[in-house]
């Protein structure tokens, strides 16, 4: 009997430290045969010296009794509740025990409709042991209501309330107990108890809903409390097979993996809400590292079905905590970013687009924040750049974590959804907070670009007119003639990114491409160019070639932007390559190397030697590609003698940390002397072409790409002359009447040449429509818009007079030369008998 005490107990309980009185408990009074016979036999299962435990033969009468008659179970309940209550008021400790034990006896033994009677007395009896201040007693009474939380009743309790057992076991998980290994056997007991709360509960939907906020907010931060330490102690826990080893921290893991795994679509919120709060409240977002620990628990323990709920939660206090530090930000970020990782198998949920929404709003608050300094003005709420920089790539990151968990027709959405938000040139973009400025607005376009690179990164289409249309297509190109050198590196990024379905980016570079003579060794993955591949060039080539060919033009390209340019057209070459093609892009490489040779002043000495380079490095490369044998020859000839003559002209010697042009004295300083065998020859490349069958009326065609009205207002330094060249090109915002027309004349004479007289009077009109509404008073300006509206009505007026008539009356035709003033209503009409029913 004493072994099946110790055995119920984590910190076996020496009875005989706490006994004080050896008192027979089979006699009370002199009357003591007339008591009832219950009595009697509850009596009889207590020896004399508490420390010989309880009689087993008495115990197996009195459950016989129980089972026999159910009915005196709630009396047998009650007695036994009564004198454990004197013992504990007497430090009887002994006694206590074996009250307990017997208890949990009845309790495995006794499944009647009367059950619930003396469960009654059970928890009454459990409360007093957990009310109590001895810690022994308290885990007593722990692992008793632990087995009373593993049994299935066969009638259910309407009535039965557990606010105490969680509050009180609560309490245990934050005990403070001087004794270490005290305190640490007093939070398990609480974790345990805990747990069997959950399990008795969830088990009945007529139990007490624990799912309630009151409830989680006890629950939860509790473990979340346990989770946090790091105990250095293991214990064994009593009751788990084999006496296994566990610290509290696996229990407690342990714990609320359960919790969370019963958790149904409704529970979710009130089970997720009070983590954020906990981690709000002692500041662990900052560490990240538990933060993300808690939420991969949480992520794997969900049904997979209801993941998406907790992304929400997650999003929904990010924007809550929008004033909060960079740090905080941060780390909720990364905690976003490790979920949807772990969500992949899953779905984002239904609202996708709010997710980037928020993500994408996150980013542009965070641009405000570095540029103002201060997250929170009226708080003195400071930050550094440094810190949400940090906080900007956690962003960025987080979107191309969601983005790889779609599928691709929806990350196809999300591309035209973050190309919507930024700020394209040509169009008057919603740029948030106007405290960002210009500058603002620029680092608005870089995160998002870099956004959209992310996105991209891991997109696989094999249709390219799906993955690039022209919603998308058009207003990226447009970037590329932006003065920026990082926004057009990030475009070209992209568009290598979406092209490159077969992962041949990395095998190309210059060295290679031009020493190699054998691309074979290069082992490139290439396919057959489908005919919706063949589409999509006859429908957006020559505008990829007209913007290579301008973005090689702008004079602060470095090497990084002619990297990419090879790139690019390298992966045209291979991924969407067909004789017609092939044929525009060398083309187009003459005419980059005619580009070169020009007396451009916008370009210099080392741009147009890299031009020479990349042309020379693309055309050894489609030499290869083409397996034309004259034209490989020719190629590889003018390199040779290039190596041999001007090496500057070449990507050996030009891309490179530092170039021979910055230190080679025998360089001109004028390209134009380069003339001869050290050009590549368009009349010799078409001669050996045509010979193969290419048709070579297109090569034969000098490549003059026309600057249009869209491409000169998108090459801007900024998005704001962007819009100042909007606003005067809109009539609502020209000052009179006559300076629109103006406008309208010099926009036509724009288009049709590049005069410097053009351009000096169209910054002058931006200037003084930029300054007419900075300085003018808001009346003026609104009376000024008021009559332009005017007259479009009037011009609407006029059209609708002209084009509506009044219709013909049936009753008759005018007589020739005369009009007919009005129409006759239908009810006046005369009809012919014929038409009559």
């Amino acid at each position: 009997a004493r072994g099946q005490m110790q055995s119920l107990n984590p910190m076996p309980l020496k009875c005989h430290l706490f006994t004080t009185h050896n008192i027979s408990s089979c006699v009370c009074g002199c009357c003591g045969a007339l008591r009832p016979r219950y009595k009697r036999l509850v009596d009889n299962i207590f020896p004399e010296d508490p420390e010989d435990g309880l009689v087993k033969v008495n115990m197996e009468k009195l459950t016989f009794y129980a089972l026999s008659a159910p009915e005196k179970l709630d009396r047998i309940g009650a007695y036994l509740s009564e004198r454990l209550s004197r013992d504990v008021a007497r430090h009887r400790y002994g006694y206590v025990c074996i009250a307990m034990e017997a208890l949990d006896q009845l309790l495995m033994a006794c499944h009647c409709q009367s059950i619930n009677l003396f469960v009654e007395s059970f928890l009454t009896m459990v409360r007093k042991l957990l009310e109590a201040d001895k810690p022994n007693l308290q885990i007593l009474g722990t692992n008793s209501f632990v087995k009373f939380a593993n049994i299935e009743e066969d009638t259910a309790s309407y009535h039965r309330s557990y606010d105490f057992f969680v509050s009180r076991f609560s309490e245990m998980c934050h005990s403070s107990y001087e004794d270490p290994d005290v305190r640490t056997k007093i939070r398990m007991a609480g974790i345990r108890g805990l747990q069997g709360v959950v399990r008795k509960t969830v088990r009945d939907e007529l139990q007490a809903n624990i799912w309630e906020r009151q409830h989680m907010d006890k629950i939860v931060p509790s473990l979340l409390f346990n989770l946090k330490l790091v105990e250095t102690s293991v214990l064994y826990v009593s009751g788990s097979p084999g006496c296994e080893k566990e610290s509290p921290a696996e229990l407690t893991e342990r714990c609320f993996r359960e919790l969370l795994g019963r958790a149904a679509y409704g529970n979710i919120k009130n089970a997720i809400k009070p983590v954020l709060m906990h981690l709000d409240n002692h500041s662990l977002w900052e560490g990240k590292s538990f933060a993300v620990r808690c939420f991969k628990i949480i992520m794997y323990s969900i049904q997979s079905q209801h993941s998406h709920l907790v992304i929400q939660q997650l999003l929904g206090h990010l924007d809550a905590n929008s004033k909060s530090s960079a740090t905080v930000r941060a780390g909720i970020v990364e905690v976003l970013s490790e979920a949807a990782v772990i969500e992949a198998s899953g779905s984002v949920g239904p609202t996708v687009l709010e997710v980037f929404n928020t993500l994408l709003k996150q980013l542009r608050l965070s641009v405000d924040y570095e540029l103002t300094g201060s997250c929170d003005p009226y708080c003195n709420n400071k930050t550094t750049t440094d810190q949400e920089r940090q906080l900007q790539e956690a962003v960025i990151k987080t979107i191309g974590s969601f983005a790889n968990t779609l599928p691709i027709y929806q990350r196809a959405e999300v591309m035209l959804f973050i190309m919507g938000k930024i700020p394209v040139p040509g169009i008057y973009p919603a740029l948030g907070s106007p405290i960002a400025g210009f500058e603002g607005s620029r680092m608005i376009q870089v995160m998002l670009l870099k956004s959209l690179l992310q996105v991209t990164e891991r997109y696989e289409s094999s249709n390219m007119l799906a993955a690039l249309p022209s919603s998308f297509l058009e207003p990226l190109l447009s970037f590329t003639l932006m003065e920026d050198p990082e926004i057009r590196l990030l475009v070209l990024s992209i568009l290598i990114s979406l092209i490159d379905r077969h992962q041949n980016t990395h095998k190309f570079t210059f060295l290679r491409s031009v020493i190699l003579s054998d691309i074979s060794v290069l082992k490139l993955k290439v396919d057959k160019c489908s005919r919706q591949d063949n589409l999509f060039m006859k429908k957006h080539g020559q505008r990829l070639y007209r913007h290579i060919f301008l973005t090689c033009s702008e004079e602060n390209s470095g090497r990084s932007h002619y990297q990419a340019l090879y790139t690019l057209l390298a992966l045209l070459s291979v991924e969407l390559a067909n004789e017609e093609v092939v044929v525009d892009l060398i083309r187009l490489a003459l005419a980059l190397q005619d580009l070169a040779l020009a007396n451009d002043e916008r370009l210099s000495l080392y741009n147009r030697c890299a031009v020479h380079a990349l042309s020379a490095a693309y055309l050894s490369l489609i030499s290869q590609l083409t397996t034309v044998p004259a034209f490989c020859q020719h190629i590889q000839e003018v390199i040779e003698l290039r190596q041999k003559e001007v090496p500057y002209l070449l990507p050996e010697d030009i891309f490179i940390e530092n170039p021979r042009i910055m230190c080679v004295p025998r360089v001109p300083e004028s390209l134009e002397q380069v003339e001869g065998e050290v050009l590549f020859q368009q009349f010799q490349i078409a001669e050996v072409l045509g010979g193969s069958g290419y048709n070579i009326e297109i090569l034969n065609t000098p490549f003059t790409p026309q600057i249009t009205d869209e491409d000169r207002l998108s090459k801007r330094k900024s998005i704001g002359d962007t819009i100042s060249l909007q606003m005067d090109m809109d009539p609502r915002y020209s000052p009179e009447r006559e300076q629109v027309d103006c406008v309208c004349v010099v926009s036509e004479a724009r288009i049709q040449s590049d005069h410097v007289n053009g351009e000096e009077q169209e910054r002058e009109k931006r200037r003084l429509v930029v300054e007419r509404f900075q300085t003018a008073p808001f009346e003026e300006i609104a009376a000024h818009c008021g009559a332009k509206s005017s007259l479009l009505q009037s011009k609407l007026d006029q059209i609708f007079e002209l084009t509506i008539r009044p219709p013909p009356s049936p009753s008759g035709s005018a007589s020739q030369g005369q009009t007919p003033t009005r129409s006759v209503p239908v009810y006046e009409m005369k009809f012919p008998d014929l038409c009559v029913y």
